[in-house]
């Protein structure tokens, strides 16, 4: 069967984020959406996305494909029910379709000719940004057991200080000692050859996946996931930090989500929660307005290749486009377009050559090439993003 995962209707929500991704390959819990259902199905899928983002996810269409709305987590219930799907069935929750069985190609799809199939289980499904961070402990949760299931974690030293050893995984290859985890509240993945360092505190639900490393002394309170290749210091509470993240030192983060090839600076601060206590609001790049989140804590979202100086501070719903770099005193606004450069004094535009020589250097140092095919979608972002700053 050939399975393909399409943006959805949320997409725009989802910005920053999917300025450089589709919605399926954003993180939360311990795996990328389409890591959740590749596994869960058996097998591999592709993508329909913005036209600059194809090249990098390319789509591959055949007589008949299954299509499966991205903003929706899979579970047992649910794929069980896609697996299931026959030509011209649709799975509907509410209004939204989570996915259909086409024969036709995408422009002649009509619902009205399809099947309707109500789902009315519980599932997690991304609307906004803040979902990221806010739905993380559940997703932790179902992929802890996805990926664990009929395994035995690696054996934990007797250096380390450990609450609810039931529900923590180690896998091969993750370095730890002299470290406290306490999994009585949500379970504890290591992934494979990462490093815990010594007098780090973690509390679950939490999820470090591989080659990453935790600082030595952090102190980590779930739900957090840590990305791939990434590093954390500091405090961290609730956030997730996408691959190739770095919060490397002293700091608060929390509420937040973190991007790819991101640097936080030395003692960089992030407000989740504001004097007065309120509601906090955050910037919404389908209004191109400030949106009311529900949330009493919500701290930074930082889009990929953005960058903060040292004692750089954020206000509470703080969102920050792609490949801005922030720095100088005081609280800068609390939206920061996309190729901004400054802080609270002011900003200029982050020219394309700079970024792009930063980019290349940052990625090089992991063996990573800044290709063409990354210039083309930052280019893209960029020209689509000009309304945004104030050249």
């Amino acid at each position: 069967m050939n399975y393909i995962l399409f943006d959805g209707p949320f997409r725009t929500h989802l910005l920053p984020f999917t300025y450089t991704r589709p919605v399926a390959d954003i993180r939360i819990g311990i795996l990328t959406i389409r890591e959740k259902w590749e596994m869960r199905l058996g097998f591999t899928t592709t993508t329909i996305t913005e036209d600059y983002l194809s090249e990098r996810f390319p789509m591959v269409e055949m007589d008949q494909n299954v299509l499966i709305n991205a903003s929706y987590l899979p579970n047992a219930e649910l794929v069980s029910l896609v697996k299931n799907l026959a030509v011209n069935q649709a799975i509907f929750k509410d209004d939204d379709v989570i996915a259909f069985f086409a024969s036709d190609t995408q422009e002649d799809i009509d619902f009205e000719a399809f099947e309707a199939i109500e789902f009315e289980g519980e599932v997690i499904k991304l609307e906004h940004t803040w979902d990221i961070f806010s739905k993380n402990g559940e997703a932790i949760q179902e992929d802890f057991q996805l990926i664990t299931k009929g395994r035995h974690s690696q054996p934990i030293s007797s250096s380390n200080s450990i609450i609810a050893a039931h529900n923590i995984f180690v896998e091969e290859g993750a370095t730890l000692e002299f470290v406290t985890l306490n999994a009585s509240q949500g379970p504890i993945y290591i992934g494979k050859n990462t490093e815990i360092m010594e007098g780090a505190m973690i509390r679950g639900p939490f999820a470090i996946c591989e080659h990453s490393i935790v600082k030595m002394g952090a102190k980590i309170y779930g739900p957090t996931t840590v990305g791939p290749y990434s590093k954390v210091g500091g405090e961290v509470n609730n956030s997730v930090l996408f691959a190739h993240a770095n919060k490397g030192h002293e700091g608060f983060l929390g509420n937040s989500v973190i991007g790819e090839w991101c640097n936080l600076g030395a003692d960089t601060n992030t407000s989740n929660l504001k004097n007065n206590y309120a509601e906090v609001k955050i910037w919404d790049y389908t209004t191109e307005s400030f949106a009311r989140t529900g949330l009493q804590f919500c701290g930074l979202m930082m889009g990929d290749h953005s960058k903060c100086g040292i004692n750089t501070m954020f206000n509470t719903g703080t969102v920050i486009g792609v490949s801005a770099n922030i720095f100088g005193s005081g609280y800068p606004r609390n939206f920061i377009p996309s190729f901004s450069w400054g802080g609270a004094s002011g900003f200029t535009t982050y020219q394309t050559n700079r970024a792009f020589d930063v980019a290349q250097k940052v990625m090089s140092r992991r063996q990573i090439e800044f290709c063409d095919v990354d210039k083309s979608i930052m280019d893209h972002i960029f020209e689509i993003t000009r309304k945004f700053r104030r050249d």
